[in-house]
């Protein structure tokens, strides 16, 4: 029987739901959103679409598959939630920047950055995908890389200085990763007009086929297609 995924892209603005690349319906977040509201809506929105299985894209460390530490843009609380208890399915879940990678993959070796509230990051090669924290990185006059490519730097610098900073940080990244290509994915990218060579735009669907490939197994080991590191 074919498995109906229902994919959960959390964002720091936006939780999207997925039932299809193209079937998409989506509720606020912000720091006001605890696990059990999150619950609550997930089930209000998606009502009418059956699924028997969840990918949920948390934008925090996860470790395998449990959240690490609470978001820097949501409320508290989401530490050892246990999220198919909750929905009543079977739920996996990986870092939100890993999901729209494992969706926007398309061989060799990619960096995939959103430009979004924060800085998400992950990179990918074979059938292996590790995410990212590069989002603290030091930057420039003391702040961290994601207060100048998030969506705090198009206000700090303004979008034409915003602009240039992106292709400066994303060039010097993607050499500094040794990546093949770059796929920039969040909300911020559909200001972006030109692109450095080597990059290229995502799209916020992908985290659909992420999530259909986080449940995708060997059909002899009937172990996960990919290993999250």
């Amino acid at each position: 029987m074919k498995r109906k995924v229902l994919v959960v892209d959390v964002g720091g603005t936006y939780v999207k739901l997925l039932r299809s690349s193209r079937d998409e319906r989506e509720f606020p977040s912000g720091p006001r959103l605890k696990p059990q509201q999150l619950i609550a809506k997930l089930k209000e929105t998606a009502r009418g679409w059956k699924f028997d299985r969840a990918a949920i894209g948390f934008p925090t460390p996860v470790r395998k598959g449990r959240i690490a530490k609470d978001p820097k843009h949501l409320g508290k609380g989401w530490i050892g939630f246990n999220f198919a208890r909750a929905l009543g399915i079977p739920v996996r879940i990986v870092n939100d920047a890993a999901l729209q990678a494992l969706g926007s993959y398309h061989g060799g070796r990619m960096l995939f950055l959103g430009l979004g509230t924060g800085l998400g990051s992950a990179l990918a090669w074979d059938k292996i995908l590790m995410p990212l924290e590069l989002g603290d990185l030091p930057y420039r006059h003391g702040h961290n890389i994601e207060n100048y490519l998030g969506i705090p730097g198009l206000a700090l610098l303004g979008e034409k200085k915003w602009k240039r900073e992106v292709a400066y940080a994303v060039t010097e990244l993607r050499k500094s990763f040794v990546a093949d290509y770059v796929v920039l994915g969040g909300g911020s990218v559909k200001k972006l007009d030109q692109l450095p060579h080597g990059v290229e735009l995502g799209h916020n669907r992908n985290a659909f086929l992420g999530g259909v490939r986080l449940w995708q197994t060997d059909t002899h080991t009937r172990r996960p297609k990919w290993q999250i590191l």
